[in-house]
């Protein structure tokens, strides 16, 4: 079932829920699953809802997916004031395949209410969102390769040579993006499988956002979708950024200021939940864009193209004084008439990482001194940006490859430049 059908499906709900969906120990109360609708097909994370009529005292509420002989816990809710009955459900926990979720109501005498739909899982795979021949970007067919810039010989000095991430995180589709955390034990990406859809594709597309891949034992694991928001709420959300239990991100979703806004979400029970708007400062008065927080917490520098800017896209930075963010500050030394953003900042703002539109992007750093950030360095060209790096100063980068003929992004991959060790 897909979305549209939702609006009908629910009228339908409505009226024959009791008589075809339900069953109840008694006539007098009953047990309605509003959220999932019969029939439907569930990826990511669904909300389970249920609504009780009838005069039963209930105190809980348990929901349940069932297939085959096995069943899983999905939540419980004991809110004793709750009119519908919720819990959050992440279903790649479960296998794809046919199934049923269950709620269970429990009254103070302990006596049970139960009502049953049917559903389908069906969580895919990044492979699963690529196109069929899709020819997959090598050093060996790139054309454009990144590389150090020719008049900063101490460059290869201090990086080995960039080369694709080994592992499973790049494919034929595009990897973008990337944050690495301080430690550099997880990566976190924007992937994209077919550069071909449009935007509106893009959102409906479930295998289309954020991922993230972790390092152990020096091996990069296979990257798993970072869901930020339910199944039947689409967005398109991008450029994650961590700060400590935190994750920012861009998103078009319902309930923004503008067309992109920030969002956050806390990392809760080992996934990432409770996500909400950055709010209308940050999005409606500073129009803040790709972003990143000072290892302390205490200065946010982003990219936008609001007014006050020396081009159309511009680095700024407002710091937390007396629990407020201050006016956003213009990085006058970095920016200039053509497009710098995507900032990373170092431990003790000692170093700004950007990318400038050349208009290929090229990665650029600036070093402050005295207090004061100097004439920006460029460090990676062809094709390289959005630079992220971890505390031992590896510098992760994406690096695209251009069509010409369609005038965009034909793939894109995770780069790494090791820093050499003495």
């Amino acid at each position: 079932m897909n979305r549209s059908s939702r609006p009908l499906s629910r009228i339908w709900l409505l009226i024959f829920s009791v008589g075809l969906l339900s069953v109840s120990c008694t006539e007098d109360t009953t047990v309605i699953i509003t959220d999932p609708l019969e029939g439907e097909s569930l990826y990511g994370i669904v909300r389970c809802s249920a609504d009780i009529q009838g005069p039963a005292d209930i105190e809980e509420v348990r929901f349940y997916y069932t297939a085959g002989a096995t069943e899983h816990l999905i939540g419980t809710d004991t809110d004793p004031d709750a009119t519908t009955w919720e819990s959050a459900w992440y279903t790649p926990e479960a296998s794809n395949g046919a199934g049923t979720v269950v709620a269970k109501a429990f009254d103070t005498d302990n006596a049970t209410y139960t009502a049953v739909v049917s559903v389908t899982l069906y969580n895919p795979t990044r492979s699963d969102s690529i196109p069929d021949g899709a020819v997959k970007l090598t050093p060996q067919n790139d054309l454009n390769p990144p590389r150090f810039n020719p008049d900063i010989p101490e460059l290869q000095d201090t990086w080995e040579d960039p080369v694709p991430l080994a592992g499973p995180v790049n494919t034929a589709g595009a990897e973008d993006s990337p944050f690495i955390t301080p430690d550099g034990t997880t990566l976190y990406f924007w992937f994209n499988g077919d550069v071909a859809k449009s935007v509106i594709e893009q959102v409906d597309d479930p295998m289309t956002g954020i991922f993230l891949s972790r390092k152990t034992d020096g091996t990069w694991s296979e990257p798993e979708r970072v869901y930020l928001n339910y199944y039947d709420e689409p967005s398109l959300d991008g450029a994650p950024t961590i700060h400590e239990t935190t994750l920012w991100f861009a998103s078009a979703r319902a309930g923004n200021y503008k067309d992109l806004d920030m969002w956050t979400a806390l990392f809760q029970n080992g996934r990432w939940g409770s996500w909400q708007n950055a709010g209308e400062l940050f999005n409606q008065q500073y129009e803040i864009g790709e972003l990143h927080v000072t290892p302390d917490g205490t200065a946010i520098y982003f990219d936008s193209s609001r007014n006050g800017g020396m081009g159309e896209k511009d680095i700024w930075v407002t710091r937390l004084q007396d629990g407020q963010w201050t006016e956003p500050e213009n990085i006058a030394a970095v920016n200039t008439e053509l497009n710098e953003g995507w900032p990373y900042v170092s431990e003790g703002e000692t170093e700004l990482w950007f990318t400038r539109g050349t208009p290929a992007p090229e990665i650029y750093r600036s070093r402050k001194e005295g207090g004061t950030w100097q004439e920006p360095e460029r460090i990676l060209t062809s094709f390289a940006g959005e630079p992220s790096l971890d505390r031992e100063g590896n510098l992760y980068f994406a690096h695209h490859s251009w069509d010409e003929t369609n005038n965009r992004t034909a793939e894109a991959d995770i780069y790494v430049c090791y820093l050499k060790k003495e």
